[in-house]
């Protein structure tokens, strides 16, 4: 069991660029649009600090890596150790470890996509639960209506990920796998090992079935990405009525 909070590192990560927003993604990162009052990053950044992870290393374009530490600085007004790394290209979460190998070092360490934002009941012991895994990865996962839009985990009785499929047209489960993982210190030598880049986290995720070390986590929890402009739009109506009946929602507060 990892009772050091302060030996997990986390990676908050980018994607590709997100055509489906254009124009307003031509000039600036999806990452930094506001989602009701605040810049998405915001509340993922929140999920982290709510599992108690207070090192974070954020990777982001050359062009855009400037902008998050102008917004954020170094983490210390949160009482966070924020730092930053480039990727130059798109090349998968695979490669975010290779970047972040001297960050990481041999501890257990998380990854989290920068457009996501998760709220449900009992998400802290969720994120508990994954933090106290000593050997393998935990993914969270949610239930959607449309499991073929996603990357779908099928799972046994046991909660043992059995499959993943990218965006299937018979999907075997309707749990679509969300932008939030937890990993032993294996992490950064699996990354190493791979011999060709992962660009989707699938591909990734792969890696950790063929070692029978992958487990879900799933309760009632619900999960927002920003990719679309109508997802855009009902996040935000989303976030002002949790806001407005719970001011406590977990995220950084501006200073």
């Amino acid at each position: 069991m990892h009772d050091d909070f302060g030996k997990w590192w986390c990676q908050l990560y980018w994607r590709r660029l997100c055509a489906r927003l254009h124009p307003a993604t031509l000039a600036i990162r999806k990452q930094l649009l506001p989602v009701y009052a605040k810049p998405i990053i915001y509340y993922p950044l929140s999920a982290l600090m709510l599992a108690g992870i207070r090192d974070i290393l954020i990777i982001s374009t050359p062009q855009d890596t400037p902008r998050f530490e102008q917004l954020l600085g170094d983490g210390s007004q949160w009482g966070l150790n924020l730092q930053y790394a480039v990727q130059a290209s798109p090349d998968g979460l695979a490669q975010a470890f290779v970047i972040g190998e001297q960050f990481v070092g041999n501890s257990p360490s998380a990854l989290v996509l920068g457009d996501n934002i998760f709220y449900g009941h009992d998400f802290h012991e969720l994120l508990g639960n994954a933090m106290q895994r000593e050997q393998g990865a935990s993914v969270f996962a949610y239930h959607v209506h449309d499991p073929e839009r996603y990357g779908v985990a099928e799972f046994d009785a046991q909660g043992k990920v059995l499959s993943l499929e990218e965006k299937p047209q018979a999907p075997k489960s309707s749990y679509a796998v969300t932008g939030l993982y937890f990993y032993d210190n294996q992490v950064v030598e699996l990354a190493r090992s791979l011999k060709i880049a992962c660009p989707e986290e699938i591909a990734w995720l792969q890696r950790w079935i063929d070692d029978a070390a992958l487990e879900r986590l799933v309760k009632p929890l619900a999960k927002n990405g920003y990719g679309q402009p109508h997802a855009h739009a009902n996040g935000k109506s989303l976030l002002k009525a949790c806001l407005c009946r719970s001011p406590a929602l977990p995220c950084p507060k501006f200073c």
